[in-house]
């Protein structure tokens, strides 16, 4: 349900002014109803001047009388048609002051690993400025040598949901412009579920591969295992051992 602007504010106007209940007014202001009765207490709310919702087009005094005559009933803000689309309006992405300084880290990050995310996607995703994209993608920001880059998931700064729907916009933007796309790039280009379904890249073989070590079981017949077996002194070429008759012989 919508609700009216500075909605604390119009809701000590309602109980200034109206015979209207707690109920009527917390549903309408979208607060609770103890925090209405605390606004009529002067617990809540204090020093806060009333804001008229009828002389700021968000309510008629026909909708109040109505509430005021019926208990049930439940007030409707007034239609306002330059208000709409007010709330998808999109704007920069608010980043908590613990995290600002993390943000160049992820933009390096994104500026690396996701090379076809545009600026303004970058910015919408961490929530900074396009100057700041710019001199970290062209390596000039000022402090470029001590910043490393970070997953701006990992450090918080957006959803991997975000990101994922970035990298699927720049995809879809790639392939609708006929750009050749290599097959890192075309894994970079897809979500994070798409690559994981994605068949493993081939290896390079190594210098062994193929080879396959033969054992004594893979012998056709008796005869061949037999050729097999090998004297492990003979590997060696070892001398007979010189008996005692042999020694006695030399000593005479």
């Amino acid at each position: 349900m919508a609700k009216p602007i500075m909605a604390k504010a119009t809701a000590v106007w309602l109980v200034d002014n109206t015979t209207l209940t707690f109920k009527q007014i917390a549903d309408f202001c979208d607060l609770h109803e103890l925090e209405v009765q605390g606004i009529a207490d002067g617990d809540v709310a204090a020093g806060v001047k009333g804001f008229d919702p009828i002389a700021n087009n968000q309510l008629t005094q026909d909708e109040i009388d109505k509430g005021i005559n019926d208990k049930l009933y439940k007030l409707k803000l007034k239609f306002n048609a330059a208000a709409q689309g007010e709330e998808a309006r999109r704007g920069p992405r608010y980043t908590p002051l613990s995290k600002r300084q993390d943000r160049p880290a992820s933009i390096l990050w994104l500026v690396k690993f996701h090379p076809e995310l545009s600026d303004g996607q970058i910015s919408k995703l961490v929530g900074t400025t396009k100057p700041t994209i710019s001199a970290i993608r062209e390596r000039t920001h000022w402090n470029i040598q001590n910043i490393q880059p970070i997953d701006p998931v990992a450090l918080g700064l957006c959803k991997q949901s975000e990101l994922d729907m970035a990298v699927q916009k720049a995809n879809a933007k790639k392939a609708k412009e006929g750009s050749v796309m290599t097959d890192d790039e075309r894994r970079k280009l897809v979500s994070t579920e798409q690559s994981l379904g994605l068949e493993p890249e081939p290896k390079i073989p190594s210098a062994i591969s193929g080879l396959e070590t033969f054992t004594l079981g893979d012998a056709e017949d008796e005869d061949e295992e037999e050729e097999l077996l090998v004297d492990a002194d003979s590997l060696f070429n070892l001398p007979d051992a010189p008996s005692e008759e042999d020694e006695e012989t030399e000593d005479k």
